[in-house]
């Protein structure tokens, strides 16, 4: 890797654009040239709902293959695709600053959540979004839906010219609308007070061999490009999915901020329909990967004490 680092993408226009952004940041700083290496994914090609094609890992797992094929250097995943086991041979070096971790509303004409019609159709993939959805607005009409985000976007009837139009709002997250610069089209802002996210979203996880780990002037640039608070915050939170033995198609929402030597980790578990949330909170000052992870299976365990496997039919052994 001494001139050119070889960065593995999925094709869609937000990996690379937030691929790119990542490639530029290392180039910069390691000294060397980048060249971005597409790979498709079977998130990519196959249309079908998540749970269907196999939920966690499907927009990883090409990607990964790659980097141990030596088909690529690092690669660039969205963290809350990341499933939360070890990849034997592979490490997560760098994980940058976060972006916004907050759901978007975008709906026609302008509408805000509270402001859509009873019966109003919301799309949107993740049963993370639906469930909470449900919970505050049972009377709207939540529909499954995949693709890019443009072609979500142009599901919302009046959003795209052009598109079908035949949805009256979709739920993304902030952070891909704004690196695609469609933030214009964002009619309100989900606050995890009341929609929490998935346990890593707005982050950005950069993979590399674990051989390639070591003390290369490129692994140097990998440990600098990462941002200690972001990681802590999305080890707790990716430890609560770990306990709970939950994918990312989980209906599950986990949120840690880092602030004033305080770590604070808050998450949530749904039943798919809505109609029942368990929410809780935990704390530490502890401010290390091991502290922050320690935190996160407390959490987890205070939820399964509350019934959270009976809520989403989560299959947790001891």
């Amino acid at each position: 890797m001494s001139g050119t680092v070889r960065v593995g993408t999925r094709a869609s226009a937000l990996a690379l654009t937030q691929t790119t952004t990542v490639a530029e940041s290392l180039a910069r700083l390691g000294g060397v040239g980048y060249e971005l290496v597409r790979v498709s994914t079977t998130g990519d090609v196959n249309r079908a709902s998540l749970s269907q094609i196999g939920g966690t890992g499907v927009f990883v797992a090409a990607l990964r293959d790659a980097l141990l094929e030596n088909a690529c250097d690092v690669a660039v995943h969205s963290l809350k695709d990341l499933p939360t086991g070890d990849a034997d041979g592979l490490t997560v070096a760098a994980i940058p600053e976060r972006a916004d971790i907050r759901d978007a509303l975008c709906a026609r004409d302008g509408l805000k959540l509270a402001d859509l019609p009873a019966g109003a159709s919301v799309g949107t993939g993740s049963p993370r979004r639906a469930a909470q959805l449900k919970a505050a607005r049972p009377d709207l009409s939540v529909i499954d839906i995949r693709g890019n985000v443009d072609t979500r976007l142009a599901r919302v009837a009046g959003l795209v010219e052009g598109g079908p139009g035949d949805l009256d709002a979709v739920v993304l997250a902030a952070a891909g609308l704004s690196r695609l610069g469609r933030q214009e089209l964002i009619t309100e802002y989900l606050e995890p007070s009341f929609m929490l996210p998935a346990p890593g979203q707005g982050a950005l996880a950069v993979e590399c061999r674990s051989a390639d780990a070591g003390s290369s002037p490129f692994a140097e640039a990998l440990r600098r490009y990462d941002h200690a608070p972001t990681r802590l915050a999305v080890t707790a939170e990716r430890a609560v999915l770990r306990r709970l033995e939950a994918g990312c198609t989980a209906p599950i929402g986990a949120l840690a901020t880092v602030d004033g030597g305080l770590l604070t980790l808050e998450a949530v578990v749904c039943s798919p329909d809505g109609s029942a949330l368990l929410r809780r909170t935990q704390t530490t000052r502890e401010l290390t990967v091991d502290g922050a992870a320690s935190v996160g299976v407390v959490l987890a365990e205070e939820l399964l004490a509350g019934g959270a496997a009976e809520i989403a039919g989560l299959a947790v052994t001891s």
